[in-house]
C-alpha cells in the first residue's frame, strides 16, 4: 500500500503557525533534554555501584517494560479521557518520580533497587503520555500534516538530545550522577506547564463526531464499547491490516537492537573502547545515537515521496545491519562515533515512518489504542528483551558478542521485510 500523497509544500502553511503546536514543540523539546540527561546517568549510576552488565541492562529494560505490562490499557484510557489532562497529570507525577533519587542520595539511602523502580515508575508514567500524544497531534495539526508533524518533532527532540547527553557527560564530571537527575525533574515540570497551555480543543473547533460503525443504524447513537472489547478493537484493527503488521513486527525487531545497543553502550565503552568512569566521552556516544535521529527526520520525508512504507524498511534496515557490524568490532571510539551516528539515522527513519504510517491509516477513536499496542509490542517487548538478552550474553561470552544480538535482530527485520515486499509484488 503506497504511503499517502503528501500536500503541494506551497499551499501548507507552516506548522509553527498553529499555537496549539507551537507549544507541543516546545514541550517535547523541553523534556527530550532533560530525559537525555537521565539517559546517560542512570546506566553510569548503576554502573558505578554495581559493575554489573546485567544490572545496567536491567535499568535499560525496566524504562520500557510498562510498555508490555500497562500497553493495552494505557491506550483504552487515553481514547475515553480528556487526553491533554492525561499529559499533564502524567509529567507532574513523573517530575515528583525523579526527584525521589537525588533526594534519597542527600539522605544516604539510596539503592540500586529504588533506581531500578523509579526507571520503571517513570517510564510507565511517560507511557501514558505517549498514548494521549498519538491521538493530541492528529487533533493538533490534521491528518494532512502528521508526517511533517512527526518529521519536525523527531528531528527537534534528536537536535535537543544531542545537547542533553553532552551536558550528561559535564555534568558527570561536577556532579554525582544522583544530582544530575534534577535537570529532568525540572523538565518534566515545564513540559506538563506547556502541555497545560495547548488547551482543549487546539485547533479552536469542536471535537469530530465519534464514527459510526457500519452494522449500526445512522439513527442509533454509537456507544464506545465496554474496556475489554475496546482493548480488543484496538488489537483487531491492528493485526488486520496487512501494511501495519509487517511494520509492527519489523519494528519490534529493531527495538530489540536498540535495546541491546543502548543497554550495553556503557559496559562497551569501559571494555572495548577504554572509556571509564566517568570519562565525558561516554557522552559524545550517547550524543552520536542522538545526533543521527537529526538526519533521520530530515531524510524520511524525502523517502516516502518517492517510496512506500515497506520499501522504507528496504533502504534503512540493511544499512543500519551493515553500521552494526561496524560498531560492535571497532575498538576506535572516534569510529565508533561516526558508525553510532549513521546507524542512529536509519534506525530513526524506520521508527517515525512506522508511527507516521500507523496514525495515517488509524481512524480517530483508536488512535490510542492501536497505537500503543503497536508501540508495547515494539518498545515493550523489543527493548527490554534486547537489553536482557544482551547483557546475559555479555556476562556469559563476552561484550562482542552481546553487542552482536544487536546485529542479528535488524538483519531479521530485513530479511522479513524483503520477503514481505516479495510477497507483494508476486501478489
Amino acid at each position: 500500500m503506497p504511503a499517502p500523497p503528501s500536500p503541494p509544500t506551497s499551499s501548507v502553511p507552516p506548522l509553527t503557525k498553529i499555537r496549539g503546536f507551537r507549544f507541543f514543540l516546545l514541550s517535547r523539546v523541553t523534556s527530550a533534554l532533560g530525559s537525555a540527561v537521565t539517559s546517560v546517568v542512570l546506566p553510569v549510576l548503576v554502573y558505578q555501584q554495581t559493575r554489573s552488565p546485567l544490572l545496567v541492562s536491567l535499568v535499560a529494560a525496566a524504562g520500557t517494560l510498562p510498555y508490555l505490562l500497562f500497553g493495552l490499557v494505557a491506550g483504552a484510557v487515553a481514547d475515553r479521557v480528556d487526553r491533554r489532562r492525561l499529559m499533564v497529570t502524567a509529567d507532574g507525577l513523573n517530575a515528583l518520580c525523579l526527584a525521589t533519587v537525588p533526594l534519597a542520595a542527600v539522605l544516604g539511602v539510596l539503592t540500586v533497587g529504588q533506581v531500578i523502580a523509579v526507571a520503571l515508575l517513570s517510564s510507565s508514567l511517560c507511557l501514558f503520555f505517549d498514548a494521549g500524544v498519538y491521538g493530541l497531534v492528529p487533533e493538533v495539526v490534521g491528518k494532512e500534516n502528521i508526517a511533517r508533524a512527526n518529521g519536525l518533532l523527531y528531528g527537534a527532540e534528536s537536535t535537543v538530545r544531542i545537547a542533553g547527553t553532552s551536558l550528561a557527560g559535564a555534568l558527570l564530571v561536577l556532579l554525582r550522577p544522583s544530582d544530575a537527575l534534577v535537570v529532568d525533574v525540572v523538565s518534566f515540570a515545564a513540559s506538563g506547564l506547556l502541555v497545560r497551555a495547548i488547551g482543549r480543543r487546539p485547533r479552536g473547533a469542536a471535537d469530530p463526531a465519534p464514527e459510526v460503525p457500519p452494522e449500526v443504524p445512522p439513527e442509533v447513537p454509537f456507544q464506545e464499547p465496554g474496556f475489554v472489547k475496546s482493548v480488543g478493537e484496538g488489537l483487531r484493527f491492528l493485526w488486520g491490516h496487512p501494511v501495519l503488521r509487517v511494520l509492527t513486527v519489523v519494528g519490534t525487531l529493531q527495538s530489540f537492537a536498540g535495546g541491546a545497543v543502548v543497554g550495553q553502550l556503557v559496559v562497551h565503552a569501559d571494555r572495548v573502547l577504554g572509556i571509564h568512569g566517568t570519562d565525558p566521552r561516554i557522552g559524545f556516544l550517547y550524543t552520536a545515537w542522538s545526533a543521527g535521529g537529526i538526519g533521520g527526520a530530515l531524510l524520511l520525508p524525502l523517502l516516502r515521496r518517492r517510496l512506500d512504507p515497506l520499501r522504507i524498511l528496504l533502504v534503512a534496515l540493511p544499512a543500519g545491519a551493515a553500521l552494526g557490524v561496524v560498531v560492535v568490532f571497532s575498538a576506535d571510539w572516534r569510529l565508533s562515533v561516526v558508525a553510532l551516528t549513521l546507524w542512529g539515522s536509519a534506525y530513526l527513519v524506520v521508527l517515525v515512518n512506522t508511527m507516521t504510517y500507523a496514525q495515517e491509516v488509524t481512524p480517530p477513536r483508536l488512535q490510542g489504542r492501536v497505537n500503543t499496542t503497536r508501540r508495547m509490542l515494539s518498545s515493550g517487548l523489543g527493548v527490554p528483551l534486547g537489553a536482557l538478552v544482551a547483557g546475559a550474553l555479555t556476562a556469559r561470552f563476552g561484550i562482542h558478542t552481546g553487542m552482536s544480538a544487536a546485529v542479528v535482530s535488524v538483519t531479521a527485520a530485513a530479511l522479513l521485510a524483503l520477503r514481505s515486499q516479495g510477497e507483494r509484488v508476486r501478489a
